[in-house]
C-alpha cells in the first residue's frame, strides 16, 4: 500500500509519500480502506521526534491518529462489522496511509448523513473534547473559556459543551475572523489575544466572577491568566502544550485560594480498555447530534494523501479553522 512515512535525518523529520506492507489483521482487529484521515497537533510534534507511537518503534512510522473508511476484512473473532461497514475512530499512528488495521473495539460506524471527509475528522477532536469536559465534570448553567477556537478541539470543544448545558462559552483566538465563525457555533465571547488579556476579558464577561471550566490547549504560556480566569472551585483541564510545557514562574497560590482542580488529558497513550470507554461515552452522547446536524463537523480544507507536507505547514502555520483532512 501506499502511506506517508516519517524520516528522520539531522535536519528534523520529513514526511515521504511511499510504499510500505499493508497492515496485519488480527482476529478483533477490521482491515479498513481509508477513505479520508485528519491531520492533528501531534502529528507534527511526532515528524520532529518529539512524540513517538506508543510501544515498539514500528519499521515504518507513519503519522494519523484517526480515520474513515470502508470494512474490507474482518478478523475470526468480529461479530459486529461485516465488509463494505462505513466505520471511522482513533488510531495510536497509521492514519496516513491507504490502508490500517483496527481493533473492532474502537470501530465507530459512520453515519450516513457523514461524508467521508467529515467522518475522517471527526473521531480524535470530538472524542477528547468530550472526554475532557466529562473529566472536568462540567455541569449545565456553567461558565467555559476554551482557547484556540478555530483548532479542531476548540471547534469540538464549543459544541459539545453547548449541548452538555454550557451557559456562557468564551473563546480565544488570533484573529477576528475565526471569532466570528465560532460565534456561528455557538461562541458567546470571542477574544482576540493579539489585542486583549484573556483572563481579563473573561472577567468582564461574567461580571467578575470567573468561568467554571477552561479546555487548554496552550499550556505554561497560559498558565497564571488561565488560574486568574477560573472562578471558586474552577476546573482546568490541559489538552495540549502548543505554547511550552514548563511554566518557569508559576504561581501555586490560586490552586489553594480559590480551590482549584487542574487535570491532564490526551488519549493517544492510554490502554486499549479506556479508550474504547471513550469512544463509546462519544458515539452515545455527542454521535447523534452530529448525525442529526446539531454539531458540526467543520472542515478548512482536504489534500491528497501525497500532499501531507503542504498540509502539515497550513496548520504549523495557525491557518486553519477546523479539521484539515487527506485523502488516499
Amino acid at each position: 500500500m501506499k502511506a506517508v512515512v516519517i524520516e528522520q535525518s539531522s535536519a528534523g523529520g520529513s514526511l515521504v509519500y511511499r510504499d510500505v506492507p499493508d497492515p496485519l489483521v488480527g482476529p478483533d482487529d477490521l482491515l479498513v480502506a481509508v477513505k479520508a484521515c485528519a491531520l492533528n497537533r501531534a502529528d507534527l510534534l511526532q515528524r520532529i521526534g518529539n512524540y513517538p507511537q506508543p510501544g515498539p518503534k514500528p519499521e515504518f512510522e507513519i503519522p494519523g491518529l484517526e480515520y474513515a473508511g470502508e470494512v474490507l476484512e474482518t478478523g475470526s473473532r468480529v461479530e459486529s462489522f461485516v465488509p463494505g461497514d462505513r466505520v471511522m475512530g482513533l488510531l495510536p499512528g497509521g492514519g496516513y496511509a491507504e490502508l490500517v488495521s483496527v481493533p473492532q473495539a474502537l470501530a465507530i460506524k459512520v453515519p450516513d448523513s457523514l461524508s467521508w471527509q467529515e467522518a475522517g475528522g471527526t473521531p480524535e477532536v470530538f472524542i477528547t473534547a468530550h472526554d475532557a469536559l466529562l473529566q472536568c465534570n462540567l455541569q449545565a448553567g456553567e461558565r467555559v473559556l476554551v482557547h484556540a477556537v478555530g483548532s479542531g478541539i476548540g471547534v469540538a470543544s464549543i459544541q459539545i459543551a453547548k449541548t452538555m448545558g454550557a451557559s456562557q462559552l468564551i473563546g480565544t483566538a488570533g484573529s477576528s475572523e475565526k471569532l466570528q465563525r465560532a460565534s456561528e457555533l455557538g461562541l458567546d465571547v470571542g477574544v482576540n489575544y493579539q489585542e486583549k488579556d484573556f483572563a481579563d476579558a473573561v472577567l468582564e464577561a461574567t461580571e467578575g466572577k470567573g468561568v467554571d471550566v477552561v479546555v487548554d490547549v496552550v499550556g505554561a504560556a497560559y498558565w497564571e491568566r488561565n488560574l486568574r480566569a477560573l472562578t471558586t472551585q474552577g476546573r482546568l483541564v490541559e489538552v495540549g502544550l502548543m505554547g511550552g510545557a514548563i511554566a518557569k514562574k508559576a504561581s501555586l497560590g490560586p490552586l489553594l485560594m480559590k480551590r482549584l482542580q487542574v487535570r491532564g488529558t490526551t488519549l493517544r497513550a492510554r490502554p486499549l480498555e479506556q479508550k474504547a470507554q471513550a469512544t463509546r461515552a462519544f458515539e452515545k452522547s455527542v454521535l447523534p447530534h452530529i448525525a442529526s446536524g446539531k454539531i458540526k463537523v467543520v472542515l478548512d480544507s482536504v489534500y491528497p494523501l501525497q500532499e501531507a507536507n503542504t498540509a502539515q505547514a497550513h496548520m504549523e502555520a495557525n491557518a486553519n479553522f477546523g479539521k484539515i483532512v487527506l485523502e488516499p
